[in-house]
Parts: C-alpha cells; structure tokens; sequence
C-alpha cells in the first residue's frame, strides 16, 4: 500500500524526533511521519547517551558545537523541568593529572570565555572544597551548568510530544531503500514530499542511496561504561581530564547519574559492525566486512594517530583497565569499588575517507528532495533543539521559498505544546 507524506524522517532517536518536532512547528499542517525499525525510539545511541548536558567549553569558537551547545543546554534543562523530568544539576571539574595538562586547561578556559561558557578557574584547594575527593595539580576548571539527565525519560518524554503534535512515529518500521520520490520501508511505501535521514549509526548508508555522502563513511566506536555498586554520595560532581582537543573522545571520566549514582567510562574501541553491542548480537557479514576493512585502512595509514587511539582504547577493555585510568582523578582508592558493566553504546563516528580524518563537527548533506544528518555526535543530544532548527533552516533554504510548505498554515508552537493539526 503506498502513503503519502509531506515530510518522512528516517530515525526515532533524539534528533530525528527534534527533526520532527521542528517540521511540525513550522508547518503546523504538513503530514508527517517518522520512521523507526525498532520497536521503540531511543534504543540506540540516544537511549544509551550519557546522560550529560555539556556546557561547550570544548569547541572552538568557529565551530556548530560551540554555536549550540550553550544554548541547547539551557534549553534541554528548561523543557525536562517543564516536564517534570529529572535534573541533576551536579557541575563539572575538569582537572589536570600532571604538570603538563595546565596549559590544556588554559586553552579550554580560552573557549570557554569565547563561547560565553560559564566557566571558573579554581585552585586545587577550592576545586577540593567542590569536590573533595577529586585530585588536581595546582589548578582545575570548573562549569556550575553542566548537569546530568535521564535519557530514555527525555526520549520518552519528546514521543509523547510529537505523538500529541499530530505526527505519525511507526516503530517496527524500518527503511529500505529509495523508491521515486519515496521511500520503501518494511511496512509499505511511502511517496514523500521531502525526506530527512537522522539515522545514526545508518546515515551514511541511507544518504548513499540519495546520492551523498560519496567521500564519507560512518565507523562505530564502541562505549563501555562501568557503575559503582554502593557509591552513591561518592561524588557530588562529574569529575573529568583534561582532553586531547585534538581527537573526539574525553577520556575517561567520572559520571555522576540523574539519581546519584557514579559510573567511569566511557571505552571508545571500534566495533566490529553497525551494531555490535554484545557478542555476535546484529551481526551482519556484510557489515562485518566493510567496517573491518574501513578500520584497518585506518590503522594500516596510521591516520588521525589512530594505532595510538587503539593502542590507548585496548586497557580499558578489562575492569582493571579502566579502574586505573580512572584513578588517576580521585584521591580515595576505588579499586576496591564492586563495579559492574553497564549498558554498551556505540558512537556513529564520520569518517573523512579522502582526506583519512575523523569530523570534528556537526555535517549535514541535502538538496531540494532529501537532506541528511551524517554526523551529530557528542553533544548532539545536549544540542538537540537549536541543532534541529539549524537544520531546518538549511532544509527550507534548500526548498526554496516556493516550497518551503506544501500545506501553508500558521507558524505551530514549539515541542511540547499543544498543536491543532488538520486531517
């Protein structure tokens, strides 16, 4: 059976449901549908975020990340308190392990400052009375805003919103392929008037069908996380190193949850295939040797210094690993924490192919039939709706004013407020 549709968005996790919730605001009566192959929206990189809410004091100035993340934390803590969702306001420390990570933490307050980040430089002594059981030398940083949220609650919580906005969410829907001017999918297809693939960990995949991303290629790092049993009120503060700016992944830190809770992590080895989480659980040959041939091109070129990423990763695959490296941050001796595994992530990390480096920032691809997320990794959660309107307004300057809505109507409110929407 074939529908129609004004818009058709690929993907139910966080952005594709910003993505869908910013249709709808600006075209209050366009039809709409999201599409999601599993039997509920989060199951994969949203529902396993994190839970944290960054500040932006990472990103350079020039950056989309820099452009969003202030302002979408702001906002992501204003809409979960609306919602009576919950928040834990804890802050961050980011403190320095040697001597020769004091001037990292000079160039993180550089950013910070031009990014309007509120961010103090503090003394080991004060960084102590924020958090005694941190270890710094000579001095920290700390961000009063970052905070921490639960995931599946804010996931949950923005169906319920675009369900209430009149928007058709199928899960146990998944894309199939390209089709016309549609889209073929496992439950019939579907003729759409523009189509907008926030995919994830599939983008790339997808926006080949559409005829994008040519030059680049999705390569999944698996993120392992390890909780402490009976910790709580260990921390009152995530507690982080200073980064490599120079690569994507912070290191490992320590996390405090939305109920309390510390966790240390995360892992950031490659996975195996899209979705390799567990085991041989999804595993697909065909994926299985793409991905294995795309990441041993990297090791192999040694691009983006990835053998010493790998090397650096291979520890942190056992507990005693982990526990070590995280050490390093605390003062109180944790080895003898009873820690266990949490839930697996995986980060849908895009990959420049010709040019062997991973994106750094935001990247989007379209034309005036299709446009495509390829890479929204961290923050991407905490930057969700100023991303999303970003988006649209590069979708819309792509339509052109002639069909910027099929189906004029008044501009709709934002997510999460009623919305009358015609049949």
């Amino acid at each position: 059976m074939r529908r129609t549709a004004d818009f058709v968005i690929i993907g139910g996790g966080i952005v594709g449901l910003g993505l869908a919730l910013e249709a709808r605001r600006r075209h209050p009566r366009a039809r709409l549908v999201l599409l999601e192959k599993e039997p509920a929206c989060g199951l994969h990189a949203s529902g396993r975020n994190s839970g944290v809410l960054h500040a932006g004091f990472y990103y350079t100035a020039d950056s989309l990340k820099a452009r969003f993340t202030r302002i979408g934390q702001e906002r992501l803590i204003r809409y979960c308190r609306e919602r009576g969702l919950r928040v834990n306001a804890c802050g961050k420390l980011v403190v320095a392990r040697t001597e020769a990570e004091l001037p990292g933490l000079d160039e993180l307050l550089r950013r910070g400052r031009a990014n309007g980040v509120a961010l103090e430089e503090v003394t080991a002594a004060e960084a102590r009375k924020l958090e005694p059981n941190a270890r710094t030398v000579e001095r920290a940083l700390f961000s009063p805003s970052t905070a921490s949220v639960d995931p599946e609650e804010v996931v949950d919580s923005l169906v319920r919103d675009a369900r209430a906005a009149g928007i058709s969410v199928r899960t146990d829907t998944a894309y199939l392929g390209r089709r016309g001017d549609g889209v073929r999918t496992s439950a019939g297809d579907i003729s759409a008037g523009y189509v907008v693939n926030a995919a994830g960990l599939h983008a790339d995949r997808i926006a080949r069908d559409f005829g994008f991303a040519a030059k680049h290629a999705i390569v999944p790092f698996r993120g392992l996380y390890l909780y402490a049993e009976r910790a709580d009120g260990f921390l009152r503060r995530h507690v982080y190193p200073v980064p490599d700016l120079r690569h994507p992944f912070l290191d490992v830190h320590f996390t405090v949850t939305v109920s309390g809770k510390v966790k240390i992590g995360p892992t950031a080895f490659p996975a195996l295939w899209r979705e390799h989480y567990e085991g041989l659980g999804n595993f697909r040959a065909v994926e299985f040797l793409e991905v294995g041939r795309r990441t041993a091109g990297l090791f192999l070129a040694n691009a983006f210094e990835f053998r010493r990423l790998a090397w650096r990763e291979l520890p942190k695959s056992w507990k005693r690993g982990l526990v070590a490296r995280a050490q390093e941050l605390v003062a109180p001796p944790i080895a003898g924490f009873r820690w266990h595994w949490g839930r697996p992530g995986l980060r849908a990390q895009l990959v420049d192919l010709a040019a062997r480096r991973l994106e750094m920032d935001f990247r989007c691809e379209g034309d005036d039939r299709s446009f495509h997320v390829l890479n929204a990794v961290s923050p991407g959660f905490t930057c969700v709706f100023p991303f999303c309107e970003f988006a649209f307004d590069e979708i819309e300057r792509r339509l052109g004013a002639s069909r910027t809505d099929p189906r004029p109507g008044e501009r709709a409110p934002h997510p999460g407020e009623a919305v009358r929407v015609d049949a």
